[in-house]
C-alpha cells in the first residue's frame, strides 16, 4: 500500500475494528470541538465531526488516507453521548429500556494527496430488552461503559441488554462501519482483499 493509512482516533474500539481488515495503519488524536451546532441534527453532527476529525490530522500527513469517525445515540429525538459516570449511564439505560434506539455513525476518508473527501452516515438500530433497575445496576457495575455512547458495549457484556439489532454493518454499532470503509478505500485504489 503506497499511501499511509491513518485513523484519526485514539479509541481502542475503533483501533480493534480497523485491525480486522489487516492493513497497516497509524493512529493520531484529533483535537476537535465536538459541541453540536445550533439546529444541527444527529446525522449532520456525526458527518461534520467525522470529516473534522480527519481534517485535523491531515496537515501532519502529506500522502495518506485519513479516516475520521464519530457516533451518537438518539433516543426519542434526543442526542445522547458518552455518559461519563454511573449516574448518567443509569439514566441513559433506564430511558432506553424496552425501546428502539438509533445509533448514527459518521465516517470520512480523506486522501491528503488529492484532497478527495468521501463521507457518509450509517444508522444502526438496537431494540433494548425491558430492563429492571437491578439489571441496569448489575450491568453498569460489571462493565462500566462510561466512555461509550448509549452506556453499553455491544461487543462485550452489553449484548445481554438487547432483543435485536438492525443495520447494514454490526461494526457500525461499535463505532467504525468497516463495510463502507472498505468501499471507500477501494475507491482510492486500495485493495483490501
Amino acid at each position: 500500500m503506497p499511501q499511509k493509512l491513518v485513523l484519526a482516533s485514539t479509541s481502542p474500539f475503533r483501533k480493534t475494528l480497523l485491525e480486522k481488515i489487516h492493513l497497516p495503519f497509524l493512529t493520531a488524536k484529533p483535537n476537535v470541538d465536538e459541541t453540536p451546532l445550533n439546529g444541527e441534527t444527529a446525522i449532520q453532527l456525526v458527518e461534520r465531526l467525522a470529516i473534522a476529525k480527519a481534517q485535523a490530522i491531515c496537515p501532519a500527513y502529506a500522502d495518506a488516507l485519513v479516516i475520521g469517525s464519530d457516533q451518537v445515540c438518539v433516543n426519542n429525538g434526543e442526542i445522547l453521548g458518552k455518559p461519563g459516570d454511573f449516574e448518567n449511564g443509569f439514566k441513559q439505560l433506564k430511558a432506553a429500556s424496552g425501546k428502539r434506539i438509533t445509533f448514527y455513525t459518521g465516517l470520512a476518508l480523506i486522501n491528503t494527496k488529492t484532497g478527495n473527501i468521501q463521507s457518509l452516515v450509517e444508522p444502526y438500530v438496537v431494540q433494548f430488552r425491558v430492563l429492571s433497575d437491578t439489571m441496569i445496576n448489575h450491568y453498569l457495575e460489571k462493565e462500566q461503559p462510561y466512555n461509550c455512547a448509549g452506556s453499553f458495549k455491544s461487543e462485550g457484556y452489553g449484548i445481554a441488554l438487547f432483543e435485536s439489532f438492525e443495520g447494514k454493518d454490526p461494526n457500525s454499532l461499535v463505532g467504525l462501519p468497516l463495510i463502507s470503509l472498505i468501499t471507500m478505500l477501494e475507491n482510492e485504489g486500495v485493495a483490501v482483499i
